[in-house]
């Protein structure tokens, strides 16, 4: 029983630090816009989209034409994952991870900032970690001229042609409780 025990805590040790590479990996392939790198990050039935309705991509084929549309607007780019939280459940080979983010891109001839969100769900695949489903929202998206005082400002989403209100956090629940 204590062995089998340990075994799975070691067990889920490994998966965690093996799905924390996975969020690293993807941010040096996303810049380096290595779509090989990124398809073998994904499941083959994997969803990627963002919660402002823009990116919807299902299936890996789909994932990496999805990609293929963002790296014909984005030039160099410098995405750098912070806090983890990675969350087990019964099954050993599914996990749900919130990761933070910022991003410093060449959008459409326009140096860029946002602060992001990455909701997961990983799945071990033949033995590997990779994204079944990874769902972005930003805080914000903004020309680095606009930067200083954004977070005063509700519509905080300016990467495209009208600005838009920012994902999080005023849409979050527990924010909405907090300010009624």
């Amino acid at each position: 029983m204590i062995n089998d025990d340990f075994a799975a805590r070691i067990d889920r040790l490994e998966a965690e630090s093996a799905i924390r590479a996975l969020a690293t990996r993807y941010c040096f392939a996303i810049d380096n816009h290595d779509l090989a790198a990124v398809a073998d990050l994904f499941t083959e039935d994997a969803r990627v989209f963002s919660r402002d309705g823009v990116m919807d991509a299902r299936g890996r084929g789909a994932v990496i034409r999805q990609y293929e549309q963002r790296f014909a607007v984005l030039g160099p780019s410098n995405h750098v994952s912070h806090d983890h939280w990675i969350r087990f459940g019964e099954e050993p080979d599914v996990a749900q991870g919130l990761l933070s983010a910022h991003a410093e891109l060449w959008r459409n001839e326009t140096t860029m900032v946002t602060a992001l969100r990455y909701d997961d769900i990983y799945r071990r695949d033949g033995g590997t970690w990779r994204f079944q489903e990874r769902e972005l929202s930003f805080l914000y998206y903004v020309p680095l001229s606009e930067y200083r005082g954004i977070l005063g400002e509700p519509d905080r989403m300016r990467a495209y042609a009208e600005p838009a209100a920012a994902d999080y956090p005023e849409k979050l629940p527990g924010w909405k409780d907090y300010r009624a």
